[in-house]
């Protein structure tokens, strides 16, 4: 497990449907090393404070090995590193083999697995197809974020190592996948808020879907009447 390259942007102003947006997905790659703070990379910064970055998400993180995959779903070439706007790009930490609440050791500093990515439209802003983040999320190959347990420099080339694995290893695969396409499984459900490093948001998805689940139950439930 290897980053291949670190990526960050200050942002950059756009015009998207007769509007100026400002966004931080046009990630650029940045030699030497660079400290990785509790909210965020050194050099980067999230124009949507609401969606991106902050504790559970200061860095985002994206498999080397997708890039061959999208090339010939897209049928394009010239993919640069950062191309999906991830912080990381790096190499051997596909979403089903990194687990919700795994703890990685990289450079200087400490990681823990949060959530997997949720794209939004700018990320079909950089690729220029609006379809894109439809397509992006049914592949199941979306990344994802990290917390910063202790802060550290990091670099091109540095190794990952997993120093605790999350403690119902569930892959960022699997709790994607449970997320947006199976609905109905509310045993999984409560597996996933048994999980500590689960990101706050991901965690009030799965409790509100027990919660209206529970309220159905309640609500179809009918008393037999009594037999005289």
């Amino acid at each position: 497990m290897k980053i291949l390259s670190v990526n960050v942007s200050m942002g950059r102003e756009i015009n998207y449907m007769g509007e100026r947006l400002k966004t931080g997905i046009f990630k650029e790659p940045v030699k030497g090393r660079v400290t990785l703070h509790h909210s965020s990379l050194e050099g980067d910064a999230q124009s949507d404070l609401v969606n991106h970055g902050g504790t559970y998400k200061a860095v985002y993180v994206y498999p080397f090995e997708h890039y061959e995959f999208w090339r010939h779903e897209l049928q394009r070439d010239g993919f640069l590193f950062g191309q999906f706007g991830e912080n990381f790009t790096v190499r051997g930490m596909l979403e089903q083999d990194v687990h919700i609440g795994d703890v990685f050791r990289v450079g200087g500093a400490t990681v823990e697995v949060t959530q997997p990515r949720i794209p939004c439209y700018k990320l079909g802003i950089k690729m220029g197809l609006a379809e894109f983040p439809k397509m992006f999320l049914a592949s199941g190959r979306v990344g994802f974020l990290l917390r910063v347990l202790a802060e550290g420099e990091v670099g091109e080339g540095d190794s990952l190592e997993r120093i605790t694995a999350g403690p119902e290893k569930m892959s960022v695969r699997a709790i994607n996948h449970l997320l947006h396409f199976d609905p109905e499984n509310f045993e999984d459900a409560r597996r996933a808020l048994r999980i500590p490093a689960l990101s706050p948001g991901w965690r009030r998805s799965f409790e509100k879907r027990l919660v209206q689940a529970q309220n159905r139950k309640a609500t179809d439930f009918k008393p037999m009447r009594e037999a005289f």
